[in-house]
């Protein structure tokens, strides 16, 4: 069974729904003992830095999390979740959980594409990641893949060591990153179509190993 770690930070039935899609067992949940019993926890999560940490502590899920991680749970970050289990996040001036060194940070302002035109903040919508390096989560994913973000804010790991693929909007940013039984992305594969569902697929069977 996969735990969904309920914090209130959104889109946690999307990603119910698409795991009912591919017939994995899971629930949505802030039960402490549930989260550690479940062979796999997904860390979703929409909103601000500050106000999911806050919550994360409040709930005692941030100490989940970290026990989770050091006991080799596979663990799958999304969108917020991928950016909170760094070191530190510019929004909010938040302090995160430190699974990964590395920092959060915020879209440049202005922000041109190769061709000097404006780019929107956040990026949202549709993009490529190319794939630095191969994981086992990320088996059957082609080049041409697009999925689906929405974000202000980007992931930059304190070393090239944890990043495992990259997207580009305006600046190359780490749009999947990972350490050990945990892998991130700060797109969202429940609203990514067949290649996110890939991706949960992949991520229901991954035993945590394999990552860097």
């Amino acid at each position: 069974m996969i735990g969904i770690i309920d914090y209130r930070a959104g889109n946690l039935k999307s990603v119910e729904r698409a795991l009912n899609k591919l017939a994995v067992p899971c629930r949505i949940t802030a039960d402490r003992e549930v989260l550690l019993e479940a062979e796999r926890i997904i860390f979703p999560g929409v909103g601000a830095a500050g106000k999911a940490l806050e919550d994360l502590r409040h709930l005692g899920l941030d100490r989940v999390l970290i026990q989770a991680y050091e006991q080799g749970k596979p663990i799958l970050g999304i969108c917020l979740g991928a950016q909170i289990v760094l070191e530190k996040s510019q929004e909010n001036n938040t302090r995160c959980l430190g699974l990964v060194p590395g920092e959060v940070k915020r879209f440049p302002t202005p922000l041109l594409s190769r061709d000097h035109d404006p780019l929107k903040i956040p990026h949202m919508g549709w993009n490529n990641v190319r794939i630095l390096k191969p994981h086992p989560v990320l088996a059957g994913i082609r080049e041409e893949d697009e999925f689906y973000f929405v974000h202000s804010y980007y992931t930059e790991p304190a070393s090239e060591t944890w990043g495992i693929g990259q997207t580009e909007h305006g600046i190359e940013f780490t749009s999947i990153l990972g350490s050990k039984n945990l892998i991130a992305t700060q797109f969202h594969p429940e609203k990514s179509g067949v290649p996110g569902l890939r991706i949960l697929k992949n991520f229901s069977t991954w035993k945590g190993t394999h990552a860097q």
